[in-house]
């Protein structure tokens, strides 16, 4: 039987509950936001190249709009669950919110093993995806994006899908597309830039210089990746261990961020292997990664990842979180505990929501910024987020997440009240 302490829904409304009794959030507001506003599952028959028809299983959760549209990605997982579903449309509701930015939550994911399906079916489904839910989408609904193994070009195929449907085009209905069909310059490691850029302010805050700092990253995807190239290159970090699903790698003089990546556009996207050919490179678990002895642990993979069984054991001293949900309530409270400060998800990792929605705003008006512009505005959003999470976080003694969702859900109940929703 599945650890109920574990359930990312679960866990994200037991943070709501908490962030409500701080608030002092009326019973009706706070009833509203512990459930999705919509939720649609779906069956997918998608033709495979061998002839056979197989089924999938998909889903779209909108968790609230009073905010405006509802924002957030497309996963496609072999282990994705509804709950898990629930729980990142949630937690995408106060990411928006946390970053002031009008757009409420959203997530969506289909139940499949993409490395396993080749580009011709991996486009079927996402066509057939967008057949069963593109009814709920559009610029003034519904705006999905990549996630954990989506990408831009499933996106465009998406995106095509849907003006078929249409019978013109609608771009601004989803983000993180290829530049050619109206993507964001910057849009591609929108995520890590936040994530560095709430780095170096964290670390300012315990006055310790990120430039020579020791970094883990978990996760060498969509965001870790372009959290070890942008942590070395632009902040002089010192990265001394990555991971993907293959298991970790690390080197205590610091890894090259281009060598690697040339490893892994070699090897499927993959560092398996980089450890036996490279000198002075030990091969570790992803478990190992999360316990070394470094400055800052960047968890950028899934959730779930630190726990009380393995919270005690993180030496860390700042912990950024570039996945959504890695830590569960039982390690935040060790951490709080043991002087570690935690930059949580909601703000962490908004800098992808922030530069789909620069993308969103980009495609309404047909005029679109270069990355010097999306750079600076970025750097903005995610500065300002930052100190106010931070001054919340100070003003009622609490943990930074706590601090986070006190900024987040404080604006989205004021949104509720002015609609007369609850």
């Amino acid at each position: 039987m599945a650890d109920e302490s574990l359930n990312p829904w679960k866990i994200a409304q037991a943070q709501l509950d908490h962030a409500a009794e701080i608030l002092q959030l009326e019973q009706s507001v706070h009833a509203l936001l512990r459930e999705p506003m919509r939720e649609m599952h779906v069956t997918l028959g998608v033709r495979m190249d061998d002839g056979s028809t197989q089924i999938f299983k998909g889903f779209r959760v909108q968790h609230n709009d009073s905010r405006g549209p509802t924002k957030g990605g497309i996963r496609f997982h072999p282990d994705e669950t509804i709950d898990t579903v629930r729980a990142l449309a949630m937690w995408m509701t106060w990411k928006c919110s946390v970053v002031n930015i009008p757009l409420g939550g959203a997530k969506g994911g289909v139940i499949c093993n993409p490395k396993i399906m080749s580009p011709t079916e991996l486009e079927r489904l996402s066509r057939e995806y967008i057949r069963q839910v593109g009814h709920i989408l559009g610029l003034d609904k519904d705006v999905p994006a990549p996630d954990v193994f989506t990408n831009p070009q499933i996106m465009a195929w998406m995106a095509d899908e849907f003006a078929v449907i249409k019978g013109h085009n609608e771009f601004g209905m989803i983000t993180g597309k290829p530049i050619p069909l109206g993507g964001s310059a910057g849009r591609t490691d929108a995520t890590s830039r936040g994530l560095s850029i709430c780095a170096a302010l964290a670390a300012q805050r315990l006055s310790m210089p990120l430039e020579g700092a020791t970094v883990a990253v978990q996760g060498f995807g969509n965001v870790g990746r372009h959290a070890v190239e942008i942590l070395s290159k632009e902040y002089g970090a010192k990265v001394i261990a990555t991971s993907d699903v293959t298991g970790g790698i690390y080197n205590p003089n610091g890894l090259d961020y281009d060598d690697l990546a040339r490893h892994a556009d070699a090897h499927g996207g993959l560092l398996e292997g980089y450890a036996d050919t490279h000198d002075g490179v030990s091969a570790i678990s992803n478990e190992e990664l999360l316990t070394l002895d470094v400055d800052v642990l960047a968890p950028c993979a899934i959730e779930g990842q630190l726990r009380a069984d393995n919270a005690p054991d993180v030496r860390a001293r700042l912990i950024v979180e570039g996945a959504n949900g890695p830590t569960t309530p039982e390690a935040d409270r060790i951490f709080h505990e043991n002087g570690i400060l935690v930059v949580p998800d909601i703000l962490a990792n908004a800098g992808g929501v922030t530069v789909s929605y620069f993308e969103m705003v980009q495609n309404s008006y047909g005029y679109y910024w270069d990355l010097e512009t999306v750079h600076e505005r970025l750097g903005r959003t995610m500065t300002d987020a930052f100190h106010h999470v931070y001054e919340m976080t100070d003003q009622f003694g609490v943990d930074p997440r706590m601090g986070a969702y006190l900024v987040a859900v404080a604006r989205v109940a004021e949104a509720v009240h002015l609609r007369g929703r609850a």
